[in-house]
């Protein structure tokens, strides 16, 4: 995983099951995550590569941001593509 943090997201992600503009600017972000898991990536290195957050510092932040985007880009693989696909 390289060493690419995204700095404009938010603690928690839209809980809507429309696909919002805060979605679409963070694909990439989900489409990591996603690769991230499937790889087996400690939090640790999720949450410092990606969030930019260390988790010595802030362990249950980086928790629960990771958690929260993982599901958001689980729904979106699952149900919000449509969203995707209707608006192409």
């Amino acid at each position: 995983m390289s060493d690419q943090t995204s700095g404009n997201f938010t603690d928690d992600p839209p809980n809507s099951d429309t696909l919002t503009e805060y979605d679409r600017t963070q694909l990439k972000l989900y489409a990591r995550l996603l690769d991230a898991e499937a790889d087996g990536a400690a939090l640790s290195e999720i949450s410092l590569l990606l969030f930019g957050i260390d988790t010595n510092e802030e362990p249950e932040r980086a928790r629960r941001i990771r958690d929260s985007h993982l599901l958001r880009a689980h729904w979106i693989t699952q149900q919000g593509y449509q969203h995707l696909l209707v608006q192409s």
